[in-house]
C-alpha cells in the first residue's frame, strides 16, 4: 500500500497558506513547507512566514529549523521532508506539502536520486569559484552552449541551479535536462494529489505588490539589517532569496530603497510567472482556478476533498 501525500502549491500570493491550514483540519493533515526560504530562524518577513497565530493548532514542518548562515538544498530538503512525513504517518496522520518550489516537490514526490559523492563537491567548489570571479551570466552563458534547454528552464540569478546542471554535466558527460526527463518518468512512491492553486494573472501581480507593500510596512529592511548585522552576506543561500538580495543592494549602498522595492515587486512577478510555467510542464496536477469558484475558499475545499475521496487518499 502506498501511503497518501497531498500537494498544495502554486504561484506565490495565490493564497496558498489559508487553503493549506483549511484543508489540514478537514482531513487530519500535517503540514510540510516546501520553501526554501521559511526553513531559515529570524527570516520571517521576507519569505512572508506562516505566524503561529495563523497557524491554528495545525503541526507545521520545516519551518525555523536552519540557522541563516547554514546551507539549504535540494539533497537536504528531501532528507529532512522524509524524517518529517515518517513521523506524520506514524501519528496516523496526513502529510500535505505546501509551498512554491516546484523543484523541490518533484524532488520529493518521485523520489529523484541526487547522490553526492568527493567528487561533486571537487567540481562545484571550482564552478562555484568561477560564478563569483565571472560572474553569473557567464556561467549561465556556458550552460547554454552544453546544455541550451536546462539554460532556458533555469534563471541566470539562480546559481545554485545552474552550478548544479554544469556539475552534473562535467561529472557525467549527460545533459541534466535529459536527465531531468527521465526522471520525470518515473512513478511516484506515494498515492498523491498534487493540487496547484492559480488566479487571474491580474490579481496575483496586484497582490504581490500589495505583499511587497506589506513587507516593506512590517519591517523588511530592519529584518535585513538584523541579519547582516549577525554576519549574513550576499553569498549566503539564505541571502540570496527574493527580498533579502534587493534589500542588502539597498543597505550596501548599491541602489536606492525605491529601486530596490520597485525590482523587488518586478522580480517576484517574474518567479511567480517561472513558477507557473514550471507546473504547467509537470504531469498529474490537478488545477484549482480560483476565479472558476467564485473565489469561495468552501467550494475550493469541497473539491480538493472529493478528489482526495476518489483517490482513496481520503477515507
Amino acid at each position: 500500500m502506498k501511503k497518501p501525500l497531498v500537494i498544495l502549491t502554486g504561484p506565490t500570493a495565490a493564497g496558498k497558506t489559508k487553503l493549506s491550514i483549511n484543508l489540514a483540519k478537514a482531513i487530519n493533515g500535517e503540514i510540510v513547507s516546501a520553501d526554501s526560504m521559511q526553513v531559515y530562524r529570524r527570516m520571517d518577513i521576507g519569505s512572508a512566514k506562516i505566524r503561529p497565530a495563523e497557524m491554528q493548532g495545525v503541526p507545521h514542518h520545516l519551518i525555523d529549523v536552519l540557522d541563516p548562515k547554514e546551507d539549504f538544498n535540494v539533497v537536504l530538503f528531501q532528507k529532512m521532508a522524509k524524517t518529517a512525513m515518517e513521523d506524520i504517518w506514524t501519528r496516523g496522520h496526513i502529510p500535505i506539502l505546501t509551498g512554491g518550489t516546484g523543484f523541490y516537490i518533484q524532488a520529493l514526490l518521485y523520489d529523484i536520486d541526487f547522490t553526492e559523492n568527493e567528487e561533486n563537491v571537487r567540481v562545484r567548489a571550482k564552478l562555484e569559484t568561477q560564478a563569483i570571479e565571472e560572474g553569473p551570466e557567464a556561467l549561465h552563458a556556458r550552460l547554454a552552449t552544453v546544455d541550451p534547454k536546462a539554460a532556458e528552464e533555469i534563471h541566470a540569478n539562480n546559481v545554485k541551479r545552474v552550478i548544479r546542471a554544469l556539475e552534473y554535466y562535467e561529472l557525467t558527460g549527460e545533459r541534466i535536462s535529459d536527465h531531468n526527463e527521465e526522471q520525470r518518468e518515473k512513478t511516484s512512491p506515494y498515492n498523491f494529489a498534487y493540487f496547484v492553486l492559480n488566479d487571474d494573472r491580474e490579481k496575483l501581480y496586484a497582490r504581490i505588490d500589495q505583499r511587497v507593500d506589506e513587507m516593506m510596512k512590517d519591517g523588511l529592511v530592519e529584518e535585513v539589517q538584523s541579519l547582516k548585522n549577525e554576519g549574513c552576506k550576499r553569498g549566503m543561500v539564505s541571502m540570496q532569496g527574493l527580498g533579502y538580495k534587493e534589500i542588502l543592494d539597498y543597505l550596501d549602498g548599491v541602489i536606492p530603497l525605491e529601486e530596490a522595492v520597485r525590482i523587488l515587486k518586478r522580480d517576484t512577478r517574474h518567479f511567480a510567472k517561472r513558477q507557473l510555467t514550471w507546473f504547467r510542464r509537470e504531469r498529474d496536477v490537478i488545477w484549482a482556478e480560483k476565479p472558476e469558484y467564485g473565489y469561495d475558499e468552501e467550494k475550493i475545499l469541497a473539491f480538493m476533498l472529493k478528489i482526495l475521496k476518489e483517490r482513496g487518499i481520503l477515507k
